[in-house]
């Protein structure tokens, strides 16, 4: 104390900023917990699978679907691995594997009311609506209470053109101002062909800004495949210009696969007879059936594209001439009345989208491209980082020679990564390489833009 007084004022402010520092969120500490115990013991199922949850719930699907795959490895009847390999391809627009899994997931043993509001979902973006109603009223005799579940049950009854339903399994939430719900209603009602009510709704409870974004979003509902429209309204995933209408490949083949095999189980626990390399060869594809890449770590893994109005073929639709009031979007409701305030909520990601512009400039070259990394460890503290590097650099007896450290911000927290490597095959090499060597690590690829800084 007498040393910390004799410190001029300023210095004393300073020392006082340096030992008092921000905790990262809840998610990374759970993480970190995760990979220190892997570091332990790297072998430990409970560790890999604490680690893919934790991962995933960062929204890190790649770094995830790695922890769950060598899980996978050590335990190939684990119910609870297949059910994060599900969410996964679930969370990135991958319904046909995700249901895949889901099959696979009780085939070792997972209770199906436990996973009954995704597999719904996943039922609902192969088109297979009534499939998935019966799996989101198992969830809801479960928890009725489960606002997610009532929500996505909504849009179900929407696509499949009921209306009575849609509205009358919304009404309980729009009646308790669930925010979340009256965006579930907003895209519901642009299903049924109603934009300009939908468009109203948007305007009252969005950002001025994001509900200008989505607005013309909207307009294209009705021309979307149903399962195009479950992914739209639940996921935020539009497809392309070139795409709207059109079934994507591998839901079709899927769809004509459950036409063609009455009396027959579903197509979804058809993966039980399957062969474990063609599971494991579908679970590390990193290619989409129109061969565009499907990003993994910074970015969800299925894309979210945007559509090309630059197309003659898909142009927006003409604006109604005389759109209703806010107020009037709202005048079928019980009780009347805007919902308080503005809120985001979690029904879809949207932030992500940008709408293009009819004759959009050629795109100038990124100062930050999208590169390929391996990520070896996470922090706060950029010199102890510095000293992990030594330390791993050590250990990997070569693996990391000719990469120098470069750190991103990972909420707040920092990625610490070797790189760049040439691709994603020459990543997974070192991948498999340092894991040779007891070493825990996985490939992260930089969306464009995101600057990634040497570590000094």
């Amino acid at each position: 104390m007498a040393l910390l007084a004799s410190l001029p004022a300023a210095a004393q402010e300073v020392t006082a900023r340096e030992v008092v520092q921000p905790l990262p969120s809840g998610e990374v500490q759970r993480l970190n917990r995760a990979l220190m115990d892997l570091a332990r013991r790297p072998k430990s199922l409970a560790a890999l699978v604490e680690a893919g949850d934790a991962s995933l719930a960062l929204d890190d699907l790649d770094a995830a679907m790695g922890f769950y795959g060598r899980a996978d490895d050590l335990d190939p009847a684990s119910a609870r691995v297949k059910l994060g390999i599900a969410a996964v391809y679930l969370r990135s627009g991958r319904p046909v594997e995700a249901l895949e899994a889901f099959a696979a997931a009780e085939a070792a043993g997972a209770k199906p009311p436990e996973f009954a509001r995704d597999r719904g979902l996943a039922y609902d973006l192969v088109g297979d609506h009534e499939a998935a109603r019966a799996a989101y009223e198992m969830a809801l005799e479960v928890a009725p209470d489960d606002h997610e579940t009532t929500r996505r049950l909504a849009l179900s009854h929407a696509i499949a053109g009921n209306r009575a339903g849609f509205e009358d399994t919304l009404r309980p939430l729009l009646d308790r101002r669930d925010h979340a719900a009256f965006r579930t209603r907003a895209f519901g009602l642009a299903i049924l062909g109603d934009q300009a009510r939908a468009a109203a709704i948007v305007d009252a409870v969005m950002p001025r800004d994001l509900a200008g974004r989505i607005t013309p979003y909207l307009a294209f509902m009705p021309r979307l495949t149903p399962a195009q429209q479950a992914a739209a309204a639940n996921l935020g995933i539009f497809p392309r210009a070139a795409d709207i209408g059109r079934e994507n490949a591998r839901i079709a083949s899927f769809a004509r696969d459950e036409e063609g095999s009455s009396g027959s189980p579903r197509g979804d626990a058809r993966i039980a007879n399957s062969t474990r390399e063609d599971a494991r060869a579908a679970r590390f594809a990193r290619e989409d059936e129109a061969g565009r890449r499907l990003e993994p770590a910074g970015e969800p893994l299925g894309a979210r594209p945007g559509f090309d109005l630059a197309s003659p073929s898909s142009s927006p639709a003409s604006p109604p001439s005389a759109p209703p009031r806010v107020a009037e979007a709202f005048t079928d409701l019980a009780g009347g009345g805007l919902p308080a305030g503005t809120s985001r909520g979690d029904a879809v990601d949207l932030s992500a989208i940008e709408i293009p512009r009819e004759r959009p400039p050629a795109p100038e070259k990124p100062a930050h491209p999208k590169r390929v990394w391996v990520q070896v460890a996470t922090g706060q503290d950029l010199s102890a980082l510095r000293f992990d590097w030594r330390r791993i650099a050590r250990a990997a007896d070569g693996v990391l020679g000719g990469f120098e450290p470069h750190t991103v911000r990972w909420g707040r927290a920092n990625r610490l990564l070797a790189g760049p490597v040439e691709d994603g095959a020459k990543a997974r090499e070192m991948v498999n390489a340092l894991k040779a060597k007891g070493l825990d690590s996985f490939t992260y690829t930089s969306p464009e833009g995101t600057e990634i800084r040497p570590l000094g």
